[in-house]
């Protein structure tokens, strides 16, 4: 079944993101919902114009868009080994936006009332276990346009993993950090994903590579096709990036049979340098 995904450019701002979403419909992701959770990727406390983390304004358009259709909104993040999120919130611009539109900022590594899920198939891991909040609440992956030493790229499915609430997420990486992106993303599915390409980041990312200003915004509702769109945007075979492929071969998503709508790939496509293929 084809999969929609949206590529909007645009100067950074609310306008966008909402076109973007606008092009998917995407009210009906959030059919049957109350909540909705908003995963950012605040891998660390740089700014959004470093190319590290989600931009706040794009979280704001999300968070609009949402309260519109009369639901609950909070934004998600858990702490890893070298991160603490809270201060990322209060460090990047969250926090400040947040409150000014009263919407609840969640660190989930804090939330004790958890739920074990068995992972379909999974391969690094047989069962996640996640805050309950996560499986009552549709999510949406707020990622970032980006290069990963480990896994090539780090975008919607990646951003995921941080569902997960162990601080100390290096053991993930020791079981094969590839396969462990694609079993949580097969335990928990983003019912949408929004990639935040304003400044991407290039080279030695997710934390220390170069910002590189694209004044993209990409969204869909199949996560692994709004990877494999970014992928080659950002010059990477989406076929050699391993947990987007072995996304699609769990049926997680489509990986070619895709409808690219706004901007076209190769209108906006710039070969991102530095990252690691595996």
């Amino acid at each position: 079944m084809t999969s929609r995904v949206a590529i909007v450019k645009g100067e950074r701002g609310h306008e966008p993101v909402f076109k973007a979403l606008d092009l998917i419909d995407y009210k009906a992701a959030f059919s049957g919902f109350e909540r909705v959770l908003v995963k950012v990727n605040f891998i660390c406390d740089k700014t959004w114009d470093s190319g590290a983390t989600t931009d706040p304004i794009v979280v704001e358009a999300i968070i609009k868009r949402v309260v519109d259709l009369g639901l609950e909104v909070c934004v998600v993040e858990s702490d890893a080994t070298m991160t603490n999120a809270d201060k990322a919130y209060a460090r990047n611009g969250t926090k400040e936006m947040c409150e000014r539109n009263g919407v609840k900022f969640v660190n989930l590594r804090h939330v004790k009332d958890r739920v074990k899920l068995v992972v379909p198939d999974g391969e690094a891991l047989k069962t996640v276990t996640v805050p309950r909040l996560v499986v009552e609440s549709a999510v949406v992956s707020a990622a970032k346009l980006k290069t990963h030493m480990a896994t090539t790229v780090t975008l919607g499915l990646k951003n995921m993993f941080g569902l997960l609430p162990s601080k100390f997420k290096a053991k993930y990486h020791a079981m094969g950090i590839s396969d462990v992106v694609v079993d949580v993303n097969a335990a928990v599915k983003p019912v949408l994903t929004v990639v935040d390409g304003f400044v991407g980041m290039e080279g030695s990312g997710p934390v220390d590579g170069e910002p590189v200003r694209m004044d993209l915004i990409f969204a869909g509702r199949d996560v692994v096709a709004v990877d494999a769109t970014c992928c080659r945007v950002m010059g990477f075979a989406p076929h050699k990036v391993k947990h987007v492929r072995r996304s699609f071969e769990r049926g997680l998503g489509e990986l070619d049979d895709v409808d690219v709508i706004g901007e076209r790939i190769e209108d906006v496509m710039r070969v991102f340098k530095g990252a690691r293929k595996d």
